[in-house]
């Protein structure tokens, strides 16, 4: 690692350009994280290098996790180190690309082949999964779980062709994505082979089997143990194990983005089986429908204290009085199952059980024109939850219809814009007069600063409006920072600290509900800075102010 006494090092990519400039007495590691590509550090004037050795350091990043945070990659293989492991297994899925876990060329056979010969194969090569190829394109994919349940449980005919039994059309994943991708796949949609390809052709096959090495696939059988659930007491059961799954993370110092996204992913895996129970228990809905997230659950930003924000949007074929009866008492279904299994009801009742957020799709249009036209407070409230929509379960055509005609009427519109930044200068970093960080001075939590409320929301807020001005359909935070820099909203070096921030906010949030978790404590969002050093204060103080400037740029692009 580098410590500077004075001067300027500029940090450069593979094609040896500056994509950091860092000032005096900034510290920083070899590696840095946050997934830029940094591949040399170049002294422009005298710098101070210190060099540790691994168990050293790692003594020190286990003393101080937000230190750790700080010098990026640095923390991971020091830590790790320290502890005689690997680096952090959630964020190695991040940097893995998908490629690197294909470890043999992909077993195939045509659609015409017998199920006994497919079988023979497969065990043969020994492997759990043949993909099914016609003229070079991937037509399905039939695994020892089909064999079991379609064809030996059902008694079928083994000189069938294999496509009888096939999973046609199945998920894949492009050879270059991040194998986090595939666990998420995995995770979300109950599956454990996905077909890997490299544009259209076919590479090989990964299990989840490949990802076992990887602390954090934990997820996918968790959600995998969800979906074998057939009662709401079972559900509750896999439910209680999420706040352990966060509390590995947390100990594995995963980042707040891949910790957001596996955790967001069980909360989808819940939602889907309880609507899987529901549609079982009062039969086939009468007409589509989708189930949509809203808020943190949306932008795959969930950590342990969470409470529930959903909404419904139905076909325009529903008639309330023919199918209304029957959505009404599948949405109470979810919602209170949700709440059962520690989804707290949405204290606003911004939830699909509230007739108002169960509509077809005309009447959901209309609800966003009128919030568009007529940004009233009530309707800049109802925005911050839904704007930010994700189908879960059912006609995701219902949704992306309507968040396009949403895009479209927001892209540009100054006006609705104006109010949608007055309402979330509301929100504001906790800073004084002084710039010192001032924390609250009365109540239950006095003498403490709430991480979400003034350190994460804000950013939320600054990244939904340069989303909803530029038509971005990102629903992640991350992302919509990566496209606000993409369309020009704010320059690269904004997008990169208001994502640095957001990153060691929410970091320090998900460290601080494991230590309340760790000791039997209800989580929060609530720190208190006598728990931090004085270089942890300095790092979090620099994070606000970041957050401040933006909003004061933002703030003079949109007055009212």
């Amino acid at each position: 690692m580098l410590f500077r006494s004075e001067g300027e090092v500029h940090l450069l990519d593979g094609r040896e350009q500056p994509v950091v400039r860092l000032a005096a007495d900034e510290l920083f590691g070899l590696q840095l994280g946050q997934g830029l590509d940094i591949q040399s550090a170049v002294a422009q004037t005298d710098v101070r290098v210190a060099r540790l050795e691994p168990a050293v350091l790692g003594e020190l990043l286990s003393a101080s996790p937000e230190l750790a945070y700080r010098l990026g990659g640095a923390r991971l293989t020091a830590s790790a180190a320290s502890r005689g492991g690997e680096a952090d297994p959630a964020l190695n899925l991040m940097t893995t690309p998908v490629r690197s876990l294909v470890k043999r060329a992909p077993i195939t056979v045509a659609p015409q082949t017998s199920i006994r010969e497919a079988a023979r194969l497969m065990s043969e090569q020994r492997v759990s999964s043949v993909l099914i190829v016609e003229q070079e394109h991937l037509f399905g994919v039939v695994t020892d779980r089909d064999l079991r349940n379609r064809v030996i449980a059902a008694g079928l005919d083994t000189d069938r062709p294999v496509a009888d039994i096939a999973t046609l059309a199945p998920m894949t994943i492009d050879v270059g994505n991040p194998a986090f991708d595939a666990l998420l796949l995995m995770a979300r949609h109950n599956i454990h082979h996905v077909p890997v390809l490299d544009g259209s052709r076919i590479v090989g096959m990964i299990t989840a089997t490949d990802l076992t090495e990887q602390h954090s696939t934990s997820a996918v059988y968790l959600a995998g143990d969800i979906y074998k659930q057939t009662t709401i007491e079972g559900l509750q059961a896999a439910s209680r194990k999420v706040a352990r799954l966060q509390r590995s993370l947390a100990g594995a110092e995963a980042s707040a983005y891949s910790t957001g996204h596996i955790v967001t992913a069980i909360t989808d895996a819940i939602t889907i089986r309880l609507l899987q129970l529901g549609e079982a228990k009062f039969g086939p809905p009468p007409v589509d429908y989708v189930w949509v997230a809203a808020g943190s659950q949306a932008r795959s930003e969930q950590t342990a204290k969470s409470d529930q924000d959903n909404c419904m949007v139905l076909d325009n074929a529903y008639d309330e009085a023919q199918h209304g009866a029957y959505f009404k008492a599948l949405a109470g279904f979810v919602c209170d199952g949700l709440d059962a299994c520690g989804y707290i009801y949405c204290p606003g009742e911004m939830m699909a059980m509230t007739d108002q957020w169960r509509q077809p799709q005309r009447r959901w249009a209309e609800y966003f024109h009128q919030w568009t036209s007529v940004p009233d407070p009530t309707a800049l409230m109802l925005t911050c939850v839904f704007f930010d929509l994700r189908a879960i379960h059912g006609q995701a055509h219902l949704l992306d219809d309507l968040r396009r005609d949403v895009l479209h009427a927001t892209r540009g519109n100054t006006l609705f814009l104006a109010h949608m930044t007055s309402n979330a200068l509301k929100h504001q970093p906790p800073l004084g007069l002084f710039k010192g960080i001032s924390t609250i001075r009365s109540g239950e939590h006095k003498g403490t600063v709430d991480l979400k409320h003034t350190g994460v929301v804000p950013i939320v807020d600054l990244a939904r409006i340069y989303a909803l001005a530029a038509g971005d359909t990102a629903v992640n935070t991350h992302d919509r920072l990566l496209g606000a820099a993409t369309g020009g909203a704010i320059s690269e070096q904004s997008a990169r600290d208001l994502r640095d921030a957001l990153e060691f906010l929410a970091f320090m949030r998900i460290q601080h509900q494991a230590r309340q978790m760790a000791a039997g404590e209800k989580p929060d969002n609530y720190l208190h800075l006598d728990e931090l050093s004085n270089f942890e204060r300095t790092q979090l103080k620099d994070a606000f102010a970041v957050v401040q400037s933006l909003q004061s740029v933002l703030g003079q692009r949109y007055r009212m």
